[in-house]
């Protein structure tokens, strides 16, 4: 049997035949429309010129957002994420998950997190051996958790995530804008080829570019299309497909903010940039703010002190900052970890008292005992009572 590094070398490589298929067909296009098109078959001046002037502008678009795509590396969790060595061995350690989630709990009491397994606990990743920053998930392709994960894109052999959702978005804009542009160009040359006007070098490359553009318009417009309503609803396709948990429930808008705000996350607060692959995504892609602040009860509340020429009815509420969201969610956390630690506290006194008579001794009789729960405790007493009577 191969060795286990030279099937993953193999599956690497093959990883890649979706992005050679697409810049081999890019390659090919640049060559039938520059070319047999332009070159060949166009007969005016001035319609070469027009025509090769917006076709690079859309190529050369489309090239650097696909390549800012495919070469971002994704970003993972900061070191704060991990756990402490001794924690680690701890956790390893542990057989029942009960014990393993204090841990969990006892190493998030400082970080800020606000979203949850459906269970209500922790989550964490045994493959990474990290606990999962809002919307990160873990890409079995990468073999790495991605902070923000979208999905994996085969044809950018690349997660699509924080750090390069936004290149994707421009890679379908401008792709989409490159194929509608050839074949609306293509289009009347198309026609000519059925009344045999072409010359016969220009007509298989005519012919295909058509077909080839307007078939990957049609695919391209149905992803870009849905892509754009996840942007506006500040949701991935992962959390789209599953909502997000929080300690309220789950929540699909949890993350929304509101359609301008959803759109600044993703493209930044300077508008001059939007149509640049260059990065501008808001935030560091470990917090990020979420409506829940003010109507979770348990969560820290903030006074926030109004001018003194207002009165508090006055002062207009707004989002919270991405700053005081995090200091928020430090508070809230460590109040979160201390309440969780109070109740098994609680508990497992409870369970003491239920298993020790009244002198202090633990009962070692034959007398019922229902202490194996907090909720059973009347049910010990009641009994208790009938046998002694």
């Amino acid at each position: 049997m191969a060795p286990t590094h030279v099937l993953r070398c193999c599956q690497r490589g093959l990883a890649w035949i979706p992005v050679i298929f697409i810049a081999l067909v890019v390659c090919w296009s640049y060559y039938a429309y520059v070319v047999e098109l332009c070159i060949f078959t166009i007969r005016s001046i001035g319609e070469q010129i027009v025509y090769l002037i917006f076709f690079h502008l859309s190529f050369i678009m489309f090239v650097w957002s696909y390549w800012k795509t495919i070469f971002s590396k994704p970003a993972n969790p900061s070191k704060e994420f991990c756990l402490p060595k001794a924690e680690k061995e701890r956790y390893e350690k542990e057989e029942r998950p009960e014990s393993q989630q204090e841990i969990l709990w006892r190493a998030a009491a400082s970080l800020p997190l606000y979203t949850r397994t459906g269970a209500g606990a922790i989550r964490y990743c045994d493959r990474c051996q990290v606990i999962k920053p809002d919307r990160c998930h873990h890409c079995s392709a990468c073999d790495m958790c991605v902070l923000k994960m979208d999905h994996h894109c085969p044809w950018v052999n690349n997660c699509v995530g924080f750090s390069n959702y936004k290149f994707f978005i421009l890679f379908l804009a401008y792709s989409l804008v490159y194929c509608l542009f050839i074949a609306a160009t293509v289009l009347q040359y198309f026609i000519k080829f059925w009344t045999n006007d072409l010359p016969d070098t220009a007509k298989f490359h005519v012919l295909f570019l058509f077909f080839v553009a307007a078939m990957f318009c049609i695919s391209i417009l149905s992803l870009f299309s849905y892509h754009l309503w996840l942007v506006g609803k500040n949701r991935s396709t992962i959390e789209a497909f599953r909502a997000p948990v929080f300690r309220t429930g789950s929540d699909k808008n949890g993350f929304s903010l509101g359609f301008r705000k959803n759109i600044t996350q993703v493209f930044g607060d300077q508008k001059k940039y939007w149509l640049l692959p260059v990065f501008t995504s808001q935030g560091d892609g470990l917090t990020f703010p979420t409506r829940l602040v003010n109507a979770d009860p348990e969560q820290a509340t903030v006074n926030l002190h109004p001018e003194p020429s207002k009165s508090a009815a006055e002062v207009p509420v707004s989002p919270l900052s991405d700053s005081q969201n995090r200091l928020l969610s430090n508070e809230q956390h460590a109040n979160n970890v201390g309440d969780h630690l109070a109740n098994n506290t609680l508990k497992s006194g409870a369970l003491q008292r239920g298993c020790e008579d009244p002198t202090g001794k633990t009962s070692t009789h034959g007398s019922p005992q229902l202490c194996l729960t907090p909720a059973a405790e009347s049910e010990t007493i009641t009994i208790s009572m009938e046998s002694e009577s």
